[in-house]
C-alpha cells in the first residue's frame, strides 16, 4: 500500500535558493517546480521538501507515496483510519492527509517524490 519513496518537509526561508546550497555544496540533486521544491541525495528513495513558511498545527511534515491514492484512501478507511483531509484532486496532483491516534497528520501523496 505505501512506496518505499517518501518526503520530508524541511522549513526554509527561501526554497529555490535552499536548494541550490544542497545541489552546490552537498551534490544533491533538485527539482524546482513552483512551489514543489525538492533535494535529495543521488539514488535515495526520499527527499527533502523544501517548504518555505511553517508547518500547521498537527503536520508532521512527512509525506507517504502510493501508485492508487484513491484506492490506497478507501482501503485505509475500510481499517479505521482517520483522514483530516479526504482524498483529494488538484492541479497540481492527488493528496489526502491521514492521522494517527495521537493526532499526527501525514500526507498522501498519489505519485513518487
Amino acid at each position: 500500500m505505501f512506496s518505499k519513496s517518501f518526503s520530508v518537509a524541511v522549513m526554509v526561508s527561501d526554497a529555490k535558493k535552499s536548494a541550490k546550497w544542497y545541489k552546490s555544496k552537498l551534490g544533491f540533486n533538485a527539482s524546482v517546480e513552483d512551489h514543489w521544491v525538492t533535494v535529495w541525495p543521488k539514488g535515495a528513495t526520499w527527499k527533502l521538501h523544501l517548504c518555505e513558511g511553517k508547518l500547521e498545527p498537527g503536520n508532521t511534515g512527512i509525506a507517504f507515496y502510493v501508485e492508487d491514492l484513491e484506492k490506497a484512501v478507501a482501503s485505509l478507511k475500510k481499517k479505521g483510519v482517520n483522514f483530516s483531509k479526504d482524498y483529494t484532486k488538484a492541479e497540481w496532483g492527488e493528496f489526502a492527509s491521514l492521522d494517527d491516534p495521537d493526532g499526527n497528520v501525514f500526507a498522501y501523496l498519489k505519485g513518487s517524490p
